[in-house]
C-alpha cells in the first residue's frame, strides 16, 4: 500500500440502518479474451451526513463505481447496502422506487427538459409515481429558493445559464432527501466561478439534509473541500490520510 493511503473500512457484520455498506465489490465484463476487470474488492463504509471524493485517472472505473452505487449497474460480485436494503434482491419494479426516493443524482450534463421550467423540471421525479400522495411543489420552492434562483422559477431551461441550469439539477436530486446523493464530475462542464458555487451546494444541502455524498471528480479543489478523498487505481479503492 503506497504511503499515506489505507484500504477504506469494510463494513461491521451489524448494519446499521441508515448507513451505505459496501463489501467487497467487484465487476468485470467479459471479453474474447480474459475478462476486463474495473474493480477489485472495493468496500466502503459511511455514515449519514458524510462526504466522499472519489478520485483517479480516466478510465480507472471511478463511473462505473458511481453507477453500481446508483443501482443503474449490477457488480459482478460483492454487496451494496443501504441501511437494510440490498437494491440488488428487490424486483424490477421496487428497485425503480428505491432508486426514486433513496438515492439523488448529479451528472455532469444536467439533463433538464427543455419544455419544462424550472420547478416543473425539478418536481419530475414526482412523475414516477413513488412519491405518494404528498404535495412536494413546496418542498421544490424551498429547494429552489436555497439554490438562489427563487425569481426564476419560471423560466425555462434554453433561458439559464450552464451554472443555473447545474443548480436546478441539484434542487432536483435533493427533493425527495434522499439517504445517498451520487454525483459524477458535477462541476465538469463549469467555468470556475460556477465550479465553486456548486460544490459549495452540494456540500451545504448535503449536509443540511444529512444526506450521505459521494462525488467522482477530476477538480483536486471540489476533492480537498470533502472530509475523505479516495482514490481509484487499477481498480482498487484506497483513502488518503487526510
Amino acid at each position: 500500500m503506497p504511503h499515506g493511503v489505507r484500504p477504506l473500512p469494510t463494513a461491521p457484520f451489524a448494519y446499521n440502518p441508515r448507513m451505505l455498506h459496501v463489501e467487497h465489490l467487484c465487476k468485470e465484463y467479459p471479453t474474447a479474451g480474459d475478462p476486463l476487470v474495473v474493480l477489485r474488492d472495493v468496500s466502503i463504509a459511511m455514515k449519514p451526513g458524510e462526504n466522499l471524493a472519489i478520485v483517479g485517472p480516466s478510465g480507472s472505473g471511478k463511473s462505473t463505481l458511481l453507477q453500481i452505487l446508483g443501482t443503474l449497474d449490477r457488480p459482478t460480485s460483492g454487496r451494496v447496502r443501504l441501511g437494510q436494503i440490498d437494491p440488488f434482491a428487490l424486483s424490477p419494479s421496487r428497485l425503480s422506487a428505491f432508486r426514486n426516493l433513496e438515492l439523488g443524482f448529479v451528472f455532469q450534463e444536467h439533463h433538464l427538459l427543455p419544455q419544462l421550467n424550472v420547478l416543473e423540471n425539478v418536481l419530475v421525479p414526482t412523475l414516477a409515481g413513488s412519491a405518494g400522495g404528498e404535495d412536494w411543489r413546496e418542498r421544490a420552492r424551498e429547494l429552489i429558493e436555497r439554490v438562489g434562483l427563487a425569481e426564476r422559477w419560471s423560466h425555462l431551461p434554453s433561458e439559464l445559464s450552464g451554472g443555473e441550469r447545474q443548480r436546478v439539477a441539484v434542487a432536483r436530486a435533493l427533493l425527495f432527501r434522499p439517504k445517498l446523493l451520487l454525483a459524477d464530475e458535477p462541476t465538469g462542464n463549469l467555468d470556475r466561478a460556477s465550479a465553486e458555487r456548486i460544490g459549495s451546494l452540494l456540500l451545504e444541502l448535503q449536509q443540511a439534509d444529512g444526506a450521505m455524498l459521494v462525488i467522482v471528480t477530476h477538480s483536486s479543489a471540489l476533492a480537498e473541500r470533502c472530509q475523505r478523498i479516495a482514490e481509484l487505481v487499477d481498480g482498487r479503492l484506497a483513502e488518503r490520510v487526510r
